[in-house]
């Protein structure tokens, strides 16, 4: 199936449209929107074609004139077009590699990506347009390990028999394993050698076998074992053996984010990937983001350049609402890997040779006379398990007749006492503390609600509802009942008996709670939706549901959280989403939020807080991983950044390390 988003041009007549470009670019200005239109729908055999036509009827080459009427990106755009796409790769290496410097990101983007035939046909081309080698011209410009595996690249000699040996599988992994995580130091020649020669097909089985016996993902290896741009190759590497499709709509979005746009990028991508795989690009891009290609592009680019480029793009998904096999694909893949096993780790670990009158004194010490040392009190406090505090507080008592918490309170203040209070309550105090909060005074926090109820587990709510009921004399189903109404109710009730089944997964049921998820027959009401939804997402298990949400994409080639988004709204979507993603991978959902707490402008410091304070003994080494897999930078960093003063200090002392 043809994936493209530039196609043939019906009725094509190469003399008709070289006279057209002729008359566009004739006289005084030229006819910008005429040339673009023309050019982007038409292929790339076709516009060679034109440009074969253009040189017959007039003497004149076709890219020179377009270079000298057209001005900017826009002619980028336009003269990349006309190029075959073997010579156009050809000129962007050319470009990366020539004067001072090197382009090192192009490099890596068309040699990670492209076929074994694509390579051979870009040797060539580079042959043909610069009369020279260009494994020599690489050689020449690189070094180390990234040049050995941009050499290894450029042969096009990857394996293409789909057969795939089970035992090469498990070997390689093994291989890739004591390579690297096993060995001190890297046998990089080892990675080098399984990644660049091993066929597509066989290295996702690798990749999939590496995670169960190694507990992470190879990238996260990588990141670990590697470094520099040799690094950054192999993750490309990894990336486009994964999927092409979603490789490419990463790149595409890191060239459209923030300020300023990374134009050679997006000319780059959109134009070799227009005839290959827009499509896919397109449907993963949504997925991923949230927001259509089409949009992004609309938003950051402006005049005939934008224009161009959303004829390219060949849609808006956003609009059709969408969601397409690729994008699938993905999806399920992501499912597939979050059923892996993986060890849940904190940060926070007890102390050893610990001693709770030791700490005491510390702690006393550090509040007595004039001024605070708050330094001390976050060694202590932050290196100390939760169980090790709630032992402190009882030798502080006993040794001074003195409530530890209210000394704190009075001697601490702003974010680092909200911090270093929560962190000496017990964790089902700290969020039956959150929860009251959310919902006590004008008004209901219902993200606290959604966040806390859609990721604790059985034996934690239960904590949480008898810590609830001892702290505040209420029962917090009661609260939570009288402060929300209509589904959200429902779902945050159903959530707070905290009696959801425990059991393994049902291969028979999960595909019949994937049928009633997907039934959408006209005849059925709104309420009974959510209900459905309800019954299935707030009761079955864990490994259950991954099983329903692997079996709903099999069934509709859509993922259930898109389901989600496109059917219901509010608070209701929020929490049925948060649960679907806690259930897909819950480090993830958390390193989410702390992203989104601390990027842009200000810090939403009370969400910081709460789950760096109640992941600390948990998972909060696992959400470290996702957060630098999902945003290339490591918490640590941004925490860094983005806070300041002691509870900086605090918040460093809590996550634990830098990735």
């Amino acid at each position: 199936v043809y994936r493209g988003s530039v196609k043939d041009f019906q009725g094509f007549d190469a003399n008709q449209d070289a006279e057209a470009l002729y008359n566009a670019m004739k006289g005084f200005g030229s006819d910008k929107e005429a040339i673009l239109d023309l050019i982007t729908s038409r292929s790339n055999k076709q516009r060679v074609e034109i440009c074969q036509a253009y040189k017959a009827l007039y003497g004149k080459d076709l890219i020179a004139d377009l270079k000298y009427e057209l001005t900017g990106k826009f002619e980028r755009l336009i003269v990349s077009l006309m190029r075959p796409p073997a010579y156009g790769d050809a000129k962007e290496i050319k470009d990366a590699i020539s004067g001072i410097g090197t382009d090192e990101k192009c490099l890596i983007e068309i040699l990670a990506s492209r076929t074994n035939q694509e390579i051979h046909d870009l040797v060539a081309a580079y042959k043909d347009a610069y009369e020279r080698d260009l494994e020599a011209d690489i050689v020449g410009d690189t070094s180390g390990h990234f040049k050995k595996m941009l050499v290894v690249l450029l042969q096009g000699a990857r394996e293409e028999d789909d057969v795939v040996s089970e035992e090469l599988v498990e070997q390689d992994a093994k291989d890739l394993l004591e390579a690297g995580e096993l060995k001190w130091g890297t046998d990089e020649a080892q990675f080098i050698y399984i990644l660049g020669r091993r066929s597509r097909q066989h290295l996702r089985l690798v990749f999939d076998e590496y995670l169960k016996i190694a507990g992470k993902p190879i990238e996260r290896s990588i990141r670990g074992e590697l470094s520099g741009d040799f690094e950054k190759l192999m993750l490309a590497v990894v990336k486009c053996i994964r999927s092409t499709a979603e490789y490419f709509a990463e790149r595409l979005y890191k060239a459209m984010k923030g300020l300023g746009t990374r134009d050679n990028t997006l000319i780059r991508i959109m134009v070799s990937r227009s005839e290959i795989d827009m499509l896919d690009i397109r449907e993963v891009f949504r997925t991923k983001y949230e927001k259509s290609l089409y949009n992004m592009i609309k938003e950051d680019t402006s005049g005939e350049y934008k224009k161009a480029l959303l004829k390219l793009c060949g849609g808006d998904d956003d609009a059709a609402g969408e969601f397409f096999p690729e994008a699938a694909q993905v999806a399920y893949r992501m499912w597939e890997l979050s059923a892996v096993k993986v060890e849940l780790r904190g940060t926070v670990q007890p102390a050893g040779d610990f001693n709770d009158d030791g700490d005491a004194q510390v702690l006393r010490k550090a509040m007595k006379g004039l001024g605070t040392d708050e330094g001390a009190i976050i060694e202590v406090v932050t290196k100390r398990s939760n169980a090790q505090r709630q032992q402190i507080l009882k030798a502080y008592k006993a040794h001074y007749g003195r409530d530890l918490m209210a000394d704190l309170k009075s001697e601490l203040s702003g974010s680092l006492a909200k911090l270093i209070l929560g962190l000496m309550l017990t964790p089902a105090q700290y969020d039956a503390k959150q929860l009251r909060k959310a919902v006590e005074g004008a008004g209901t926090d219902e993200s606290i609600l959604i966040e806390i109820m859609a990721t604790r587990n059985n034996q934690e709510i239960r904590a949480i509802s008898e810590a609830y009921q001892e702290a505040y004399h209420k029962s917090l189903e009661d609260d939570l009942s009288s402060d929300t109404s209509g589904h959200f109710k429902r779902i945050l009730v159903s959530l707070a008996v905290g009696n959801r089944d425990e059991g393994p997964e049902n291969i028979t049921q999960a595909h019949e709670d994937a049928k009633k998820l997907a039934d959408v027959s006209s005849n059925d009401s709104s309420d009974s939706l959510e209900t459905r939804f309800l019954s299935i997402l707030c009761t079955r298990s864990y490994p259950h549901l991954r099983r329903v949400f692997q079996e709903f994409i099999k069934m509709t080639n859509h993922d259930v959280e898109h389901a989600i988004k496109k059917r219901m709204s509010g608070d209701v979507r929020d929490a049925f989403v948060a649960i679907v993603r806690s259930v897909k991978n819950k480090p993830a959902f958390f390193a989410d939020k702390l992203y989104k707490s601390m990027k842009g402008a200000g810090t939403d410091e009370r969400t910081l807080t709460r789950i760096m304070i109640s992941r600390s003994e948990i998972d909060l080494f696992n959400i470290r991983g996702e957060f630098i897999d999902l945003f290339d930078k490591s918490l640590h960093h941004m925490i860094e950044k983005d806070t300041s003063g002691d509870y900086r200090k605090a918040l460093l002392a809590l996550c634990g390390g830098e990735d």
